[in-house]
């Protein structure tokens, strides 16, 4: 926990721009809680915007989602955002009492709880998967008007088609393939924010595996970690085996993964940001137990050598 929070700092520091906390439900990672950590990130740090990736919202409940996040906007003075997801793992389901087979529905109904409380302090709603809300005051309420709600995506259409239609900033993994698979869905979530009225409101972000090493062959040592990060760690667990061969293909120039130099990197991230027209680039800095060194110089070269190129571009 130190390690992270001493990344938040390192990061606002050297003018990153935002710091994001996954949250999680297994051994496999530590942050279950984004906004208790990232409110004691907001107290050591002065300037970057501290958001969740992703505030599992399907098994969430909106009331206690915008509570959290609006005190972590008042902790850290107008930074926080969170971005919701409907989780890619299904351990949480079982955790929190609900169904798999009502997974859309209830990220769908939570979305639009969520983003009506962020619209009013007192609430009156009804809906499948709660009790209902009756001029219910939800408090307290954030700096920002509104609180920042971004959506996370996989790969679906009708979850970019919702982001857009809602017009909603949407953020999408980039971890495997090219960016050529990416496309369709950012054509679909731009084109669905137009047609529902938000043509100025609809952003793109991607979050994508990344280390930017000394140099191309220091940068890809970091293979073994990268191995153990995605095997399934159990027998039928969630994961896959990723071989040095397609570890080696995938960091190639029309690879998704940004491992190797802070030039090789900043070459694939320009590629992606031209064929996407990219608002934000989320870097996952940490990751198959990585040595806190090795992390602090990637968060170095990402804000140094690799974000002002981007900025620029």
């Amino acid at each position: 926990m130190a390690e992270i929070l001493g990344y938040a700092v390192l990061a606002d520091q050297l003018g990153l721009d935002v710091f994001a906390l996954g949250e999680h439900h297994s051994a496999d990672f530590l942050t279950s809680s984004p906004a208790v950590v990232l409110a004691a990130a907001g107290a050591w740090t002065t300037a970057i915007r501290l958001t969740s990736a992703t505030t599992l919202l399907g098994v969430a409940d909106p009331v206690r989602v915008y509570e959290d996040f609006a005190s972590l906007d008042l902790i850290s003075r107008g930074r926080a955002e969170t971005i919701v997801g409907r989780s890619a793992f299904v351990e949480p389901f079982a955790l929190f009492g609900y169904d798999t087979a009502d997974y859309d529905a209830l990220f769908a109904e939570k979305l639009g709880l969520l983003l009506d409380i962020r619209a009013r302090e007192e609430v009156t709603w009804t809906g499948r998967f709660r009790p209902p809300l009756t001029a219910a005051a939800v408090v307290p309420r954030a700096v920002q008007q509104p609180l920042p709600v971004w959506v996370g995506v996989g790969g679906s259409l009708e979850s970019a088609d919702r982001a857009g239609r809602l017009g909603l900033p949407m953020v999408l993994g980039y971890i495997g393939g090219g960016l050529g698979h990416l496309r369709p869905l950012v054509d679909h979530y731009r084109s669905a924010g137009e047609r529902a009225g938000h043509p100025d409101a609809v952003k793109v972000a991607i979050s994508t595996h990344f280390h930017a090493g000394a140099d191309p062959a220091k940068a890809r040592a970091v293979y073994p970690y990268y191995h153990e990060y995605l095997r399934p760690k159990r027998p039928g667990g969630r994961g896959f085996v990723v071989g040095p061969d397609a570890f080696e293909a995938g960091t190639g120039r029309h690879g998704a993964i940004m491992v190797g130099s802070a030039g090789e990197i900043t070459d694939k991230l320009l590629d992606a940001a031209k064929a996407l027209g990219l608002d934000r680039i989320f870097a996952q800095v940490d990751w198959g137990g990585l040595p806190p060194g090795l992390v602090e110089e990637s968060i170095a070269r990402y804000a140094t050598e690799i974000a002002p190129v981007l900025r620029s571009a």
